[in-house]
Order: structure tokens, then C-alpha cells, then sequence
């Protein structure tokens, strides 16, 4: 669903931005134009406690800072926003109370279209088409969002199923440098593996369209278990700790919760 040439949720060399692949298979970065119809955002975020932002941050600054890596067309995106507020009951259309500004970011510029187009929040939540693996834009996006609100990182990330799009296109040194700039980044990550599977799924997609996008796929030692080797990753090489597993999705992809073991939410004055 999502990745990049990283980040957004696809992307390893530049694709055409002009022309999307007819082919809804062929979705090398993860960027499916309509993922949220196979995988509905309520089956991830139902699993999430709604008061899980006063818990994680009971006297920090407000507003708190979310990042969302890999973000498709924004339904999950806003899903998580409205259910971490309360607000998924609610039919008011006003503007919530400034408690979480959102940066949202995906590779693929069409989607992120569709994404501000849509969004009920424009005040709260920013779309931005990114690769989250140039540097260079990296960069420059986050450090100017982030200097908006005289912040150095993000109070939480999410990494809703991007994992193995960073590890096909950028190989196991990838997932490596994408898991160690997320922790670097963000004082709480909630990570969704994929598991195994679905990398040969994808792999298997693409070659009957006769794509060779995931090089890297028969070389990854990285493989197996994909949430333990995640949790491996972030805990031992990331100064992360594990806080906990929120269960798993109807489709076997578990909710992993981390804290990093080195920054603190700072509090509010």
C-alpha cells in the first residue's frame, strides 16, 4: 500500500510520474490506486485503543507531530487521524482542536493528489509527494515542516504495510537505512509488516507482466519472519524498544508499537 523509492510506499529507480501503469498488478512501490478497498483502514485502526495519544503523551507539547510513510491516497491516513481524536463518530465537518498536525508522504504524485483533493482536514493533515530515499528531498520536506513547529522529530510515525516495498527495491541495506531513519525520526513508531508472503506475491505479480523491478528479491537475507526480523532491527540497531503488539489484521499483518530509547516527548511548558 505503500512505500517509496523508497518511502511513500513504493519506489527504487524513478518512475514515469506522467503515466500510471494500466495494469493494477503492476505496482512496484506499493502504490495500488485503490488499496483501500482490499485492505479497509478500519481493519488496522479498530485494533488501536482510542485514547492511545494521552496514554503515549499525557503532558507533551501540543500540537503533537505525526508522520505517515507511505501514505496511498490518504484513506488510512485519515482514518487513524480521526480515530486517535475521537472523531470517527462524529458528522461535525469543522476543523478538531489543534492536539496532532500530520505530514503525510508517498512516492506517487497522483495519489497524493486524489489525497488533498479529498482530505476533510486540510488544516491538520499535509499531503506530500516524496521518495522517502532521497535524501536530498527528505530533507528538505521534513526539516521544513518540522522547523514550522520549532520541533526536532516527530512524536509518532506510521508505517502502514511499507516495509516491504523499501526491502524489494532497495534490498536488505535499504530496509536497514529506511528502519534506522524512521527511529532516528520519531520518539513512537507503529509499524505493519508484511509478512513473507506477500513478498513472493508481489514478486510473482510482476513477473507474469513481464516486469524485473525487485532485483533484489533472491538476494534479500533479511526473510523468514518479517515482524520478528523488523522488531530485530528496530530494538537492537535503532535504540528502539518494543511497548507492544496491538494484535493482527484480518489479513495477518501484525500492529507493532515502538519507542525510541533515546528521545522523550518533550513536555509541555
Amino acid at each position: 500500500s505503500r512505500p517509496a523509492r523508497g518511502s511513500s510506499g513504493e519506489m527504487a529507480a524513478p518512475m514515469s510520474r506522467g503515466s500510471r501503469d494500466p495494469e493494477p498488478g503492476a505496482a512496484p512501490y506499493g502504490n495500488f490506486p485503490n488499496y483501500s478497498r482490499f485492505h479497509p483502514p478500519e481493519g488496522r485502526v479498530s485494533l488501536l485503543p482510542q485514547g492511545l495519544l494521552r496514554s503515549l503523551f499525557p503532558a507533551a507539547t501540543r500540537p503533537l507531530l505525526g508522520l505517515d510513510v507511505g501514505c496511498n491516497s490518504g484513506e488510512l491516513s485519515v482514518a487513524l487521524y480521526q480515530h486517535l481524536l475521537g472523531l470517527q463518530d462524529s458528522n461535525s465537518s469543522l476543523e478538531p482542536p489543534k492536539e496532532l498536525q500530520l505530514l503525510c508522504c508517498d512516492i506517487d504524485p497522483e495519489l497524493i493528489q486524489r489525497a488533498q483533493q479529498s482530505s476533510p482536514f486540510p488544516a491538520s493533515i499535509s499531503f506530500a509527494s516524496l521518495d522517502i530515499m532521497d535524501s536530498v528531498a527528505r530533507e528538505q520536506l521534513l526539516s521544513s515542516y518540522l522547523q514550522r513547529f520549532g520541533r526536532s522529530r516527530f512524536d509518532i510515525g506510521f508505517c502502514m504495510s511499507v516495509t516491504m516495498w523499501i526491502h524489494l527495491n532497495h534490498g536488505d541495506r535499504g530496509l536497514l537505512e529506511f528502519l534506522t531513519l524512521l527511529g532516528s525520526l520519531c520518539t513512537f513508531l507503529l509499524v505493519e509488516p508484511q509478512p513473507w508472503r506477500c513478498y513472493r506475491a508481489a514478486a510473482r505479480r510482476l513477473r507474469r507482466l513481464g516486469r524485473h523491478d525487485f532485483e533484489h528479491f533472491r538476494q534479500l537475507r533479511i526473510n523468514g519472519d518479517m515482524a520478528e526480523s523488523v522488531t530485530s532491527i528496530l530494538t537492537q540497531q535503532c535504540a528502539m524498544e518494543l511497548v507492544c503488539c496491538f494484535g493482527s489484521t484480518s489479513w495477518d499483518r501484525s500492529l507493532l508499537l515502538f519507542k525510541s530509547t533515546s528521545a522523550h516527548p518533550e513536555p509541555s511548558e
